[in-house]
C-alpha cells in the first residue's frame, strides 16, 4: 500500500495532522526572530500580564504577520487548485499566468490615484485595496482567456499567453514605479516580490471575509471540479453549463488571488506547488484536495516567512523570493515534463 492510499484512507486524521502541524509551526513563528520572545512570554502578554514590549512585538507586528501569511497561503493554494483544475492544466499558477500581475497593477494604480500620502492600513483602503485587486485579476483573466482562445484553449497556449500578459502588466507596474519618488519605488518594489513584513491588523481584516466566504464555496464546487476532470463532452453530458461554471470557478480564482496580493504582494509559484502536493499525497478528488492545498499553502509560506525574517536578520529577504527560490525548480520540472 503507497502512501497516497494510506493518506486517502485516513483522509480525516491526515488534514488533522495538517491543522496541527499550522498551529505549531505557527507558535514557532511567533517566538523566532530578531527579537525573542518565549512561549511563557507569549501566554503572560495573551493573559494580560506581558510587558509593553511583548505586547507590542507580539500583538502589532507578529500575530497579523502570522494571520496574514496564513490566510494568504491558504486562498492561493486554493486559487491554484482552481485554476488548475478549470483549465487542466498543470502548470497554471495565478502568478505565472498574470493575475497576480493584473491584481497588483490595478493596487498601485489605486493607490497613486488616491495619492502615496493615503496610508495603506486605513479602514478605506483596507475595504478598497482587495476590490481594486480583484478588478485587475479580473481583467488579466479575460486578456489571456480572449487573447488565448482558438477554437478552444490548449494548455501551452494558455501558458505562453500568460506569460505575455504578465510580462506586459510588469511593464506597466515599472512605468509607473518610474513616476515615484525614490522611497515609494522601494517600496512599491519590495511589494511586488512579495511581502508581508508591514502586515497589519486592517490587512487582516481585509483579507478575512473573503477567505471565509470563498474558500468554503470552492469547496462546495469540488464536485463540478471532479465532473471537469472527465472532459468536455462527459460533463456536458452529466448536465454540467461548461462556460458559466468555468467563468464562476475563475471569478472565485481570481478573488482568491487577488486579495492574496493586496495585502502580500505578488507571491509566484505557491499557487503552483501547493495544488501539486496535494494531489500526489491525496489524489485528485477535490473534495479533498481543496482542503490540503489550502492547508499546505499556509504551511508553504508561513515556512518562508521565517525563512525570510531569520537568514540574513536584523534585515529580512521579501517572503515572495524565498516561495520562487523554493518554487522556480519544480516549475521548470513540470514544464520540461509537460505533455501539452
Amino acid at each position: 500500500m503507497n502512501l497516497r492510499m494510506v493518506l486517502t484512507k485516513n483522509y480525516k486524521s491526515f488534514l488533522f495532522f495538517l491543522l496541527l502541524l499550522i498551529v505549531i509551526i505557527s507558535l514557532f513563528s511567533l517566538v523566532t526572530g530578531y527579537l525573542s520572545i518565549s512561549l511563557s512570554d507569549i501566554w503572560s502578554t495573551i493573559t494580560g500580564e506581558g510587558t509593553k514590549r511583548n505586547q507590542l512585538l507580539l500583538i502589532e507586528f507578529r500575530l497579523p504577520r502570522l494571520l496574514v501569511a496564513i490566510l494568504a497561503g491558504a486562498s492561493l493554494g486554493v486559487a491554484g487548485t482552481l485554476f488548475q483544475g478549470v483549465t487542466q492544466n498543470e502548470l497554471a499558477d495565478p502568478g505565472i499566468i498574470g493575475i497576480n500581475s493584473g491584481a497588483g497593477l490595478a493596487v498601485v494604480l489605486f493607490l497613486t490615484v488616491r495619492s502615496s500620502q493615503v496610508s495603506s492600513s486605513t479602514l478605506i483602503n483596507a475595504i478598497s485595496l482587495p476590490v481594486a485587486a480583484f478588478i485587475g485579476g479580473l481583467i488579466a483573466a479575460v486578456c489571456i482567456y480572449m487573447i488565448a482562445w482558438k477554437k478552444g484553449i490548449t494548455p501551452i497556449r494558455m501558458l505562453l499567453v500568460g506569460i505575455g500578459i504578465n510580462a506586459g502588466f510588469g511593464a506597466l507596474l515599472t512605468m509607473l514605479q518610474l513616476r515615484m519618488n525614490e522611497r515609494d519605488f522601494n517600496q512599491v518594489a519590495i511589494w511586488l516580490s512579495g511581502s508581508i513584513w508591514n502586515a497589519h491588523w486592517p490587512a487582516v481584516f481585509s483579507l478575512l471575509p473573503w477567505t471565509l466566504l470563498l474558500i468554503p464555496i470552492s469547496m462546495y464546487k469540488a464536485r463540478t471540479l471532479n465532473i471537469l476532470q472527465l472532459g468536455d463532452q462527459m460533463a456536458v453530458g452529466l448536465g454540467v453549463s461548461l462556460e458559466l461554471e468555468r467563468a464562476k470557478l475563475v471569478t472565485i480564482g481570481v478573488a482568491l488571488a487577488g486579495v492574496s496580493v493586496s495585502v502580500a504582494g505578488g507571491i509566484s509559484f505557491l499557487g503552483l506547488g501547493a495544488p501539486h502536493i496535494a494531489r500526489k499525497l491525496i489524489g485528485n478528488k477535490h473534495e479533498r484536495l481543496l482542503p490540503v492545498a489550502a492547508c499546505i499553502g499556509a504551511l508553504i509560506l508561513l515556512i518562508s516567512d521565517i525563512l525570510a525574517r531569520n537568514l540574513l536578520a536584523p534585515a529580512e529577504v521579501p517572503v515572495g523570493i524565498i516561495v520562487s527560490i523554493l518554487g522556480a525548480p519544480y516549475f521548470l520540472y513540470l514544464l520540461v515534463n509537460s505533455e501539452n
